[in-house]
């Protein structure tokens, strides 16, 4: 490994600290924001599912911006973009103005994402080693230490916009000052004869089954990520501070699955290790929802983080197992997954809503238990000849 190679590594790893940094900032502070507007459950699941519509819609343009503009100068742009976006939520008026400045956020969030993995592909590629996982373990570690620093600013009541706009401030700089150190060739998608990633891959089959199993995965995170801090503050009762702690919890579990999740796999194989996540997961969102103490909630979200860990990443493998080209698998399991970026939200918003908070974690849990049951899908190698037939057979 060249020094300079080494270097761009760890500077790609700083670029996704930067962008979970974001991200659990504002999740952390999600509390403030919904008693400042005075938000029912319903109203702050749809105006969170925003943030998953501006994803879906920027991430098309936004891989042809990475292939135009090269990784440095497209992450530049697109990272420091996504941290000036953080000082928009809490600044909102009413829940309409919230909802508009959510997908603002989701779009700036989806673009800088594109980019810095589109980056971080390319190192990976000149250093002939596997990364990725390693760089969303930094994604991780980000949301982690900003949850953290978002309960040390809710117990000190600092204004959440004070805190937004000084933590955007920081990051920006740092953000700028990682991209910058990004070298080599500009994108993995702009070299000639390699195929151009579709607009939008539809996938059918055993990639779509896959995706599916992502899928069920994503969802739990997600609500976790979104409403872990809600459940402690509005079924629980607790203090704004330690309800931000629900989302330190959940990140550090999640964080430690994805940074330990090579090893286990290594002993105890793909199938086992994802049957075993989905089972820590439904256990984790049974707790939640038969919690009556603060201490069983927060040991019910570290299970779900624990089972969401790593899941997606040996989805996207998976996947890539499954066709001939792996790009084409993996971009088709990704548009099933992060689907449910927008429909968890909203589900677990319309089902609080309509019955309870505590209700709408057994959503959680049955969808964690679609894990366990599916694990043998993400485990088991195609024959040539299925493989060859692609997504859309």
């Amino acid at each position: 490994m060249s020094g300079r190679a080494a270097r761009e590594r760890w500077a790609v790893a700083a670029v996704f600290a930067v962008h979970g940094t974001v991200l659990g900032t504002f999740t952390s502070r999600l509390p403030w924001i919904a008693d400042h507007l005075r938000l029912g459950a319903g109203q702050l699941g749809l105006a969170l599912s925003m943030i998953s519509v501006g994803v879906l819609l920027a991430t098309p343009l936004a891989g042809r911006f990475v292939q135009r503009f090269g990784g440095r100068t497209s992450t530049m742009v697109t990272l420091a973009a996504w941290c000036a976006a953080l000082a928009l939520p809490a600044l909102a008026p009413n829940v309409v103005v919230f909802g508009a400045l959510l997908f603002v956020f989701g779009m700036t969030s989806g673009t800088a994402d594109m980019a810095m993995n589109a980056q971080g592909i390319e190192v990976e590629k000149r250093l002939g080693k596997s990364l990725m996982s390693g760089l969303h373990g930094s994604w991780s570690v980000g949301v982690l230490v900003a949850a953290f620093a978002g309960s040390l600013f809710a117990r000190a009541r600092v204004d959440a916009r004070v805190h937004f706009a000084v933590i955007a401030a920081g990051l920006l700089v740092a953000g700028l000052v990682a991209a910058a150190r990004f070298s080599g060739p500009p994108t993995a998608v702009d070299r000639p004869g390699q195929e151009r990633v579709p607009w939008f891959t539809l996938p059918t089959g055993r990639v779509l089954l896959i995706g599916l199993v992502g899928f069920c995965a994503v969802f739990p995170e997600v609500a976790a990520h979104d409403w872990s801090a809600i459940f402690m503050r509005r079924v629980l009762g607790a203090d704004e501070a330690t309800a931000a702690l629900a989302t330190s919890v959940f990140a550090l579990t999640m964080t430690g699955g994805r940074l330990s999740g090579d090893l286990v796999v290594r002993r105890l194989g793909v199938g086992r290790t994802v049957r075993i996540c989905g089972l820590l997961g439904a256990t984790g969102a049974l707790l939640v929802v038969i919690a009556n103490t603060q201490l069983l909630a927060m040991a019910g979200f570290m299970l779900i983080g624990a089972g969401v860990s790593v899941v997606v990443p040996l989805s996207f493998a998976a996947a890539g197992h499954a066709t001939a080209n792996p790009a084409v698998g993996v971009a088709g399991v990704a548009t099933v997954s992060y689907g449910a970026g927008l429909a968890a939200p909203s589900v677990i918003g319309a089902v609080a809503a309509a019955t309870s908070l505590r209700v709408s974690f057994v959503v959680v849990a049955v969808l964690a238990g679609l894990v366990a049951a599916a694990a043998g899908l993400l485990d088991r190698r195609p024959e040539p000849a299925e493989a060859d037939s692609g997504p859309w057979r």
